[in-house]
């Protein structure tokens, strides 16, 4: 009597699992797209800090319209194997997250820098100082 491995009935079963995650919407799964970011406030500026790995710096997108920052990446690959036509395995992967956030103050549209390296995005933002937030009041 042979008797199985069960080693080998451990894999078939995670193969199993596997495939049955993949036919799930990532939203009920409980994962999102949903951008995570760091705002730091610094005495003359605002520095926003995304991560963005697997994404490269053509993928990305910032923007700043008024007192919202808004920072969006979508990537899609797609890897083959064997030949065309005749598909032993064919995945294709799509990607986006985009997030706004909105500034407590406003800042100097022509002063933002956005750099990006090793995944991640980091956006400075200088505050903007007008004599307007300034009132001087007369004493008598």
């Amino acid at each position: 009597m042979r008797r199985n491995n069960p080693f080998e009935d451990i894999e078939r079963m995670f193969e199993r699992m596997s495939k049955q995650f993949e036919d799930f919407p990532k939203t009920e799964m409980g994962l999102t797209n949903q951008l995570t970011v760091d705002v730091e406030d610094r005495v003359d500026e605002y520095v926003v800090t995304a991560d963005l790995p697997g994404f490269t710096k053509d993928d990305i997108d910032v923007e700043l319209v008024e007192q919202t920052l808004r920072i969006a990446a979508e990537s899609e690959t797609e890897a083959e194997t064997e030949e065309p036509g005749q598909y032993v395995r064919r995945e294709r992967s799509r990607e986006s997250m985009s997030r706004s956030i909105s500034l407590p103050e406003a800042v100097e549209k022509e002063a933002v820098e956005a750099r990006y390296k090793n995944g991640v995005l980091t956006v400075t933002l200088p505050k903007a100082y007008t004599t307007e937030d300034t009132h001087e009041i007369d004493i008598e």
